[in-house]
């Protein structure tokens, strides 16, 4: 892999930063390639991806593909998508859902890895945890983040995560579906071309 992106994954995917925290030990889930023009940026691995070791290969992964007009060859092939999450092993679960990414994950790797992806046209950002770091505007929920995403231009998608705890929140906001799902089906498109 061109520059030190090979090195830095292989130190991302050997990091045990959260061994004494993860209920079920380190795990890291990263997909980069220099040449990726879609770098999607999800929160952190669910327990199915933790247990299988391929990102999104969940229900959450089926409906962010739909969202985004592509299948899983194009989805799992690194030199179109990087799926960096915020935290890059299963934290665990909690009350309602999974807990948030520990910090130090994103505070040790992620601009070290982003500095590697040169070539990315397109940025999908799932989740709030995902949008408290990438947005350049943060407005006080997930719903204004998303319902301004023409705010952050082109480049930078805010999106909420696509897992099916958040189907209460498509139901309630249906211009979600209507108004932003056909431009992001196009952007990934273009993106891709």
């Amino acid at each position: 892999m061109p520059g030190d992106l090979g090195a830095l994954l292989a130190d991302i995917r050997a990091c045990t930063l959260c061994e004494d925290i993860l209920p079920l030990g380190p795990r890291p889930m990263v997909q980069a390639n220099t040449s990726a023009s879609i770098l999607i940026v999800g929160q952190a691995p669910g327990i199915r991806v933790h247990e299988t070791g391929i990102p999104f290969n969940d229900p959450s992964g089926d409906r962010l593909r739909d969202w985004m007009g592509i299948g899983r060859d194009i989805f799992y092939d690194e030199t179109k998508v990087a799926l960096a999450p915020m935290g890059f092993c299963f934290p665990g679960s909690g009350r309602y859902g999974d807990v948030p990414p520990p910090p130090i994950c994103a505070e040790t790797w992620r601009r070290r890895l982003l500095d590697h992806l040169t070539d990315v046209r397109l940025t999908l950002v799932l989740g709030q945890h995902a949008q408290k770091w990438h947005l350049p505007i943060k407005y006080k929920t997930l719903t204004e983040n998303v319902r301004t995403w023409e705010s952050y231009g082109e480049g930078l998608i805010p999106i909420p995560h696509p897992s099916p705890r958040n189907n209460i929140w498509l139901k309630k906001n249906p211009w979600f579906a209507a108004e932003l799902l056909p431009m992001l089906k196009g952007r990934v498109s273009e993106a891709l071309s």
